[in-house]
């Protein structure tokens, strides 16, 4: 069979024909580095480098789509490498209606830009790239702290909305900014679509009109966005609610909530992305385990409409080895 480049394999995957082998990727953070737009995209070069995966999700600092707001965090040393919040600029209701509409090349965002522009210029056409885009829920919950959040969703519903209006205005400019770099698309994460953080009716108000703003547009010929990816963090998912969105791939953890990747392919019509433990076996586990795993999740997938891959973010403790068995368990 001819070898097919990273682009091709994934056309190919997200058509439901199957690829030359299973595609495979695996990102992670890389604090310190994510601190500025060139040590970002330096690291995020020599991480593709090394693993050659089929694409590269770009992993900046969790806080950057919120910094410009007032977020103060700090890098603590945390394995998954995301960093400590040390100031929420939302205390009180009255804070939601203080949010302006940011300006995509400036700040935090514009340094995004500029990282990303360097990312697709080392890589080339051939390796497609996808931008972390945090929804307006998650960010409004980094901007006020999970129990503010919950209580302001609970008991002040309106100023909660006017906030998400303008999370969403911002986040819209920033999708049409980032377009100008030549991504492939975006790795769109939802925090909030867990059972025990909301209800489905609450999802309904606060979430999925949001959701829907931003990957509507994000699926617009304009845009000329290919490869759009929702990643459902956290168990007990609401899976079913997300799987008619506008996306071509949906990542969970997969391995560790309902659904498994076979039910998952059967309620969502896409491709799924998945099969790997993030703890248990990138970082806890050997070559061999990850192998197995690997396995059987292209035997539950048939090899078609998969993207192998962990659960959520690689932690920056798995060892080389696991990372490496990852990669050669797809080879030719």
């Amino acid at each position: 069979m001819t070898r097919l480049s990273h682009k091709t394999r994934l056309e190919t995957t997200l058509s439901g024909e199957k690829p030359d082998r299973v595609p495979v990727a695996l990102w992670r953070h890389f604090p310190v580095d994510d601190q500025t737009p060139s040590g970002l995209a330096e690291a995020v070069v020599a991480w593709q480098r090394l693993y050659d995966f089929d694409l590269v999700k770009v992993t900046p600092e969790s806080t950057y789509s919120v910094k410009d707001w007032g977020l103060k965090d700090e890098w603590e040393g945390s394995a998954e490498g995301t960093r400590t919040y040390t100031h929420r600029p939302i205390q009180s209701p009255d804070d939601w209606l203080k949010l302006f509409p940011l300006d995509p090349r400036s700040g935090r965002l514009g340094d995004q830009i500029a990282s990303l522009r360097m990312i697709v210029s080392a890589l080339g056409p051939d390796v497609p790239i996808l931008e972390t885009i945090f929804s307006p829920l998650t960010m409004a919950r980094k901007l006020a702290g999970e129990d503010v959040f919950l209580v302001h969703m609970r008991r002040y519903p309106d100023a909660l909305h006017a906030g998400l209006k303008v999370l969403t205005e911002t986040t819209l400019r920033f999708l049409e900014a980032i377009r100008e770099t030549g991504i492939a698309g975006i790795f769109y994460a939802l925090q909030y679509a867990q059972l025990k953080l909301m209800s489905p009716a609450e999802f309904h108000e606060f979430a999925r009109p949001y959701h829907l703003q931003v990957l509507e547009a994000a699926a617009r010929p304009e845009n000329k966005y290919w490869l759009n990816l929702l990643h459902l963090h956290g168990n007990d998912v609401m899976f079913e609610q997300v799987a008619d969105f506008p996306v071509q791939v949906i990542n969970w953890h997969d391995q560790e909530t309902f659904p498994d990747l076979a039910k998952g392919k059967a309620i969502f019509k896409g491709t799924v992305c998945g099969g790997l433990k993030q703890w248990d076996t990138m970082v806890l586990g050997t070559p061999e385990q990850v192998r197995a795993e690997a396995q059987a999740a292209i035997e539950a997938t048939g090899g078609r409409r998969f993207i192998l891959g962990t659960g959520c973010v690689t932690p920056i403790t798995a060892p080389h080895g696991n990372l490496m068995a990852a990669r050669k368990s797809v080879s030719l």
